[in-house]
């Protein structure tokens, strides 16, 4: 699969058309984070993921790489440690990074995920 992906004009990204609402997974409280996303190609996961103001745990077992392209959050990983997230920053986390989200401001990311060894 060595195909080239340009993804071109990241701010219309901010305001693209993505799939249905569900519930995130694990919720912590209320209220409750309520996501959509919109893969944009075959193979490793990689698409455009949005998500509401509430708190879960992360479920993804994948390492991931995500470039925030709207709104504010926190990620609060398992050892005490807390991560500020806003529009523009990009982040890695690493195989199986537990912790909690907590979304202040509807997010929205465009991400990556790297196959499990």
């Amino acid at each position: 699969m060595n195909k080239l992906t340009h993804i071109k004009g990241s701010d219309r990204l901010a305001a693209a058309e993505l799939g249905e609402a569900v519930r995130a997974n694990e919720p912590e409280g209320q209220p409750v984070a309520m996501i959509r996303s919109k893969d944009w190609r075959e193979g490793p996961d990689a698409g455009v993921w949005e998500c509401t103001p509430g708190k879960w745990k992360r479920a993804v077992k994948n390492a991931e790489f995500a470039h925030f392209v709207k709104g504010r959050c926190e990620f609060h990983h398992e050892d005490g440690a807390v991560l500020t997230i806003e529009a523009g920053d990009a982040v890695y986390f690493p195989a199986h990074t537990r912790g909690t989200w907590n979304v202040i401001e509807t997010v929205r990311k465009t991400y990556f995920l790297l196959p499990l060894d």
